[in-house]
C-alpha cells in the first residue's frame, strides 16, 4: 500500500492535472450497517414479529424451517432490488399494487422452481408457499425501504432481512423437531427410549417455543418499546 501511495504521489508531481481515485471502505459501511439490520438488531421475527402465520404455521421440523425460510430469502431479496430499481417510473397512487404484482412474480418463479426441484418439500409446506405473496415482511420493506433507498441498500436490506427470517424459522423448527420427535433432520438425537413431546410439534408448542425465543433474544439484544405505527400485519 505504502508502495502504491508513493507512486501515485509521484505521478501527481509529474502531472499536478491527474486526478488519482482513492479507495476507502468507508462509504461501505452502511451496506454492512442494512445487512446487520434485519439479520440481528431488526430482526423481522423476534424484534418486529411479522410473518407469524408462516413462522407458527410451517415450522414442525429443520426442513420446512429452511425451505420456508430460503423461499422468503428469495423472494423479499428480489423484490427489493426489483422494486428499488424500478422506484423513480412507479406512480406513487398505484405503488402497493405494483408492490403486490413484483412480489407475485417472484412467488410463482419459487412456487414453480420448488415444486419441480424440491416435491416433497413442496407438498409439505402447501398453500404456504403461495401465501408468502401476503408475508407482511416482503411488503413492508418494499414500501417502507426499497421504495426509498438506492439498489445496492435495498439489497443488502434484503439479504439482512431475509436471512434473520431464514435462521429464526430454522432454529424454531429445529428445536420443535428435536423435542417433538426426539430427532434433528430425520436422524434420532436422544434414542429409542425417547418419549416424544408431541406437544411441541402442535400448534401451541410454537407460540410457547417462538415466546421463549423471543424473550430471550429481546433480553440479549436489549428491549425495544414498540410503537403503534411499528404494528402491521402478521
Amino acid at each position: 500500500m505504502a508502495e502504491i501511495n508513493k507512486l501515485a504521489a509521484e505521478i501527481t508531481d509529474v502531472q499536478p492535472g491527474i486526478q488519482i481515485p482513492s479507495f476507502s471502505l468507508d462509504k461501505y459501511k452502511y451496506l454492512w450497517t442494512d445487512f446487520m439490520n434485519g439479520l440481528w438488531s431488526e430482526n423481522p421475527v423476534l424484534k418486529l414479529i411479522l410473518g407469524m402465520c408462516s413462522t407458527l404455521a410451517v415450522t414442525t421440523s429443520t426442513q420446512n424451517g429452511l425451505g420456508m425460510g430460503c423461499a422468503g430469502l428469495f423472494v423479499l431479496t428480489g423484490s427489493n432490488v426489483l422494486v428499488s430499481a424500478l422506484r423513480k417510473v412507479i406512480p406513487a397512487k398505484v405503488r402497493i399494487p405494483a408492490f403486490i404484482v413484483i412480489i407475485a412474480g417472484f412467488v410463482t418463479l419459487t412456487d414453480l422452481i420448488m415444486a419441480a426441484y424440491t416435491p416433497v418439500l413442496y407438498e409439505s409446506l402447501g398453500i404456504f408457499i403461495p401465501l408468502i405473496v401476503a408475508n407482511c415482511i416482503i411488503l413492508a420493506r418494499s414500501e417502507a425501504f426499497a421504495a426509498r433507498n438506492p439498489v445496492d441498500r435495498s439489497l443488502m436490506d434484503g439479504l439482512g432481512m431475509g436471512l434473520g427470517y431464514l435462521l429464526t424459522l430454522t432454529v424454531l423448527g429445529s428445536i420443535r423437531e428435536l423435542f417433538g420427535n426426539g430427532t434433528l433432520w430425520n436422524i434420532s438425537i436422544f434414542g429409542d427410549n425417547y418419549i416424544p413431546m408431541i406437544v411441541f410439534i402442535l400448534p401451541a408448542g410454537s407460540f410457547i417455543i417462538l415466546g421463549l425465543l423471543t424473550g430471550l433474544f429481546n433480553r440479549i439484544t436489549g428491549s425495544k418499546k414498540i410503537t403503534s405505527t411499528e404494528v402491521g400485519c402478521h
